[in-house]
């Protein structure tokens, strides 16, 4: 049940970061969890990793289906299937933490990322898909174990953490788009050009285990009695982050895989729409470093949720009512509201009292979300075909949008689950 509780209880922070040893609890001092530089520079590299293996592949969709033979359902599953991913692997998360401790969990997670983009650049088209979803689930990992260690280990810095981590995640996903096409011609092919990107992904778990090493072991508890054994499942307010959460995936994905189109088909430029949409993107970079910080700082984030969703829904009309009429603006005021994708991630660690709960809130939100992201573009199209216009389609998106706006206010309130 969900507790109208105004202020941290009064427990210490060293409680928040207890080590289950052989059935007995040991309390690992402030110092071995409080953030280093080291930790800082990690975890923005980590956070670079989780989106180039997604938005490295449609630049070159074209090439790849022409080089492999690829059918138009092939070229959907490969784009669909990795948000299915990110669900299903997203909810096992806390329980990997749990057995080999966050530290050592994230790791794992590099090498599985790390290997999945090898895979796929050796064969044909389902090693392409079977590879995609193993980086995939790397991926998934990390995005519900990064709030985790934010919570852990930064915890009187939890709004300015997370707006670094979303920067760097969203400036991630557009240098993936932007350097992968002309790696191309200069490596030789689609295949080395989408498998560099492991270069990457091994340079951050080289990084990554030695700047764990104060957080490894560590399988973040609460104090004995609040919240062990308790499903999130029972909760309210798990389900109002939830849905607010996905809600904003929903969108965002919708956004990425749609907007080109919808400027192109009322008269914008194959390369003007890339570049709406690149804008789009790299908006979200400057408001995730300043917004969560703030918001953070004060009891409810509500305000800030709703504010950014008025300025997303409005461009949203926009682009129902004449996307011709000022790309520009309708792209600016989407990107605005797209941004409050840090806000999501902000109110995760908020809403928890401590690390463990953070944990299973984090796997919850993101395996769930992530899952209602996944019918999207999906239900975006397929209104589309029907209707044979974009009416109907922008019509949904505003709904889920004014779903976002309610959900995300009340997710923002000053609680815990």
């Amino acid at each position: 049940m969900t507790q109208n509780v105004q202020s941290n209880p009064p427990h210490t922070y060293e409680h928040d970061l207890e080590l289950e040893l052989d059935g007995a609890v040991e309390l690992r001092p402030a110092a071995m969890a409080a953030g280093g530089a080291l930790l800082v520079v990690a975890v923005v590299l980590t956070a670079l990793n989780l989106r180039p293996a997604i938005t490295s592949v449609g630049p070159l969709l074209g090439e790849m289906r022409a080089a492999l033979g690829a059918s138009a359902i092939w070229a959907g599953a490969l784009t669909t299937l990795p948000v299915l991913c990110f669900a299903a692997a997203g909810m096992a998360a806390p329980w990997l933490a749990r057995r080999v401790g966050l530290g050592n969990a994230i790791s794992l997670a590099l090498v599985v990322l790390s290997v999945g983009l090898v895979v796929r650049v050796l064969d044909g088209q389902y090693v392409v898909i079977g590879g995609t979803l193993v980086a995939s689930a790397g991926i998934a990992l990390v995005n519900v174990l990064i709030p985790v260690v934010i919570k852990g280990s930064f915890p009187a810095q939890i709004g300015l953490m997370t707006g670094v981590y979303t920067a760097a995640l969203q400036g991630g996903g557009a240098l993936g788009s932007a350097i992968t096409p002309p790696l191309e011609p200069l490596l030789g092919g689609w295949r080395p050009a989408v498998g560099s990107w492991v270069l990457l992904a091994v340079l951050a778990l080289l990084l990554w285990v030695p700047a764990s090493r104060a957080i490894r072991g560590a399988r973040a508890a609460a104090p004995a009695g609040q919240s062990r054994g308790r499903s999130l499942l029972r909760s309210p307010l798990a389900w109002t982050v939830t849905l607010f959460f996905g809600c904003q995936a929903f969108l965002a994905y919708i956004v990425m895989g749609w907007l080109p189109e919808v400027f192109i088909d009322s008269g914008v430029s194959k390369s003007d729409a890339g570049l709406l949409l690149g804008l789009v993107s790299v908006l979200a970079v400057p408001i995730s470093l300043i917004i969560p910080p703030l918001a953070a700082r004060q009891k409810s984030q509500s305000g800030w949720i709703v504010g950014l969703g008025v300025l997303g829904f409005i461009g949203m009309v926009g682009l129902l009512v004449d996307p011709a009429f000022s790309p520009l603006l309708w792209s600016v005021l989407v990107g605005i509201g797209m941004s409050v994708f840090s806000l999501g991630l902000t109110v995760i660690a908020l809403r928890a009292r401590n690390a463990e709960d953070t944990a299973r809130l984090s796997g919850m939100v993101q395996g769930l979300g992530y899952l209602i992201a996944s019918t999207g573009p999906f239900l975006f199209g397929l209104l589309h075909e029907m209707t044979a216009g974009w009416t109907v389609p922008w019509i949904m998106v505003l709904v889920v949008y004014s779903v976002q706006m309610v959900a995300g206010a009340l997710a923002g309130r000053n609680r815990y689950v």
